[in-house]
């Protein structure tokens, strides 16, 4: 996702007064979730809180800020005909006075954020591995790109963690329970050792492969020569599904995007839920 680290940085050093607006509270029916950011200059926005009235207030109070010269402040808005937005919820915006301590605070907040992402690990810098590292780097998710060769990486968006490793099945055995697999290097054997190595895991969220049927019954032969034919079932292959048939590398990366995207969040929500639950549950049951 876009980190407006960057650009509060560059507004400082320009002396452009800026204000930093964010989703502080969102209760009911809202058009974007807690947390949801914009930057406001007097001439510029960047970002979005939602669109619509809600927005326009944003914009108007940041504005009004910084006229006011005031550090802070907070806008409560709710959602409804007097302001010409149906959604019925009820959101309050947080604005903040772009300086250094705002900065190391995004900063801070930005990299826990990030720490706290589920991890899409796609292996292959190709046109279409490059290709999907572009569509996913615009995601609520963490993305490390693999690949041996090192000039592969160059094109890949700043965002994307980028690794050249001799070795990419080592990355495999070390990424965290729940991580997605992408796999689309530039050779067969290494796409098979790789695949090979997360569907053993037993706790991927989702394991891929590009290729064909033909490709996928190759691998299941070369699973079958260990007695592992069975972890065929575990693997997206072809990966992006099979309604369109479009090998054109951006619209197999938007597909195969989609595919991740919801993998990877519907695994991570069901493991925040867990996580939530557990201590409730434990204190149940002492209560019992």
């Amino acid at each position: 996702m876009t980190s407006l680290v960057p650009l509060m940085r560059e507004c400082l050093e320009a002396g452009t007064p800026s204000v930093l607006v964010r989703v502080g509270t969102a209760k009911g029916s809202t058009p974007r979730e807690e947390g949801a950011a914009m930057l406001v200059t007097p001439t510029r926005v960047t970002g979005t809180v939602g669109g619509g009235r809600l927005e326009l207030s944003g914009i108007e109070a940041a504005r009004g800020l910084i006229e006011s010269r005031s550090k802070e402040t907070r806008l409560a808005v709710p959602l409804g005909p007097r302001i010409g937005q149906c959604c019925g919820g009820h959101v309050t915006l947080h604005l903040r006075r772009v300086d250094a301590a705002a900065i190391a605070a995004e900063e801070a907040r930005e990299r826990d954020e990030r720490e706290a992402r589920p991890l899409a690990l796609v292996f292959g810098a190709g046109h279409t591995g490059t290709a999907l590292a572009k569509a996913l780097a615009l995601l609520p998710i963490r993305l490390r790109v693999v690949d041996p060769r090192p000039d592969s990486l160059a094109n890949l968006p700043p965002e994307v963690e980028a690794r050249a490793s001799a070795l990419p099945e080592a990355e495999v055995e070390s990424a965290p329970p729940g991580t997605a697999f992408v796999v689309m290097t530039h050779d067969h054997p290494l796409d098979f050792l790789i695949a090979a190595a997360a569907l053993r895991r037993g706790d991927a969220c989702y394991v891929g492969m590009i290729g064909s049927a033909t490709k996928r019954e190759k691998f299941r032969r070369h699973l079958a020569e260990t007695g592992e034919d069975r972890l065929i079932a575990g693997l997206t292959l072809p990966i992006g599904g099979k309604a369109l048939r479009d090998k054109r590398p951006a619209v197999i990366a938007a597909l195969t995007a989609a595919e991740v995207l919801t993998c990877l969040l519907s695994d991570h929500d069901n493991s925040l839920i867990n996580l939530l639950a557990e201590p409730a549950l434990k204190c149940h049951g002492a209560a019992v």
